[in-house]
């Protein structure tokens, strides 16, 4: 069942093993703004497991709310009555001081980049530490390009330039 809050009203539709089940219908009204899911998972379509790592899940949330900043995201698990709540209105710059948790950062506060030009936006932060293994992640759309990319390689190249340079002047 999915719940949308938007433009003064709640919109409600739901779905059974990816068909519409019901009409979208305003439900209600509000003043907020904001998507609600809720779902139990169908045997018929999850035939090896249905259950679900809680642990996993959580990761992920907490991931995408600080990719999205300012964003509330709230995971209820009817299974054990735990709700988690995720928002951080410090974005990726609260992201990497939340990896840095447990090292020393050479600098206070992460370097932060963010700019758009032809309608695609970049959003960089990093912050150099004294550990002696990098931590790097790198998203597009949201989702984690573990293997790299385009994208990371001409950031890591513009930083080695940018370095470089820095260092040959001063």
């Amino acid at each position: 069942e999915v719940e949308v809050s938007q433009r003064g009203q709640v919109f409600r539709q739901r779905y059974e093993r990816g068909d519409v089940a019901t009409d979208l219908a305003v439900v209600g009204e509000t003043e907020v703004t904001g998507t609600r899911v809720t779902f139990k998972p169908d045997e018929q379509i999850f035939t090896e497991t249905t259950v679900f790592v809680a642990d996993t899940i959580v990761h992920r949330l907490r991931e995408l709310a600080f990719l999205n900043a300012g964003i509330t995201i709230v995971l209820h698990d009817d299974r054990d009555g735990k709700e988690h709540v995720f928002h951080y209105e410090g974005g990726v710059q609260q992201f990497v001081r939340y990896l840095n948790e447990n090292k020393a950062p050479l600098h206070p506060d992460p370097l932060y980049i963010t700019r758009e030009r032809d309608m695609v936006a970049i959003e960089a932060a990093f912050q150099y530490t004294d550990a002696y293994n990098e931590t790097l992640l790198s998203y597009v759309n949201n989702i984690a390009t573990t293997e790299g990319g385009t994208h990371l390689v001409g950031f890591k190249t513009a930083m080695t330039r940018v370095l470089n340079a820095y260092g040959e002047k001063n």
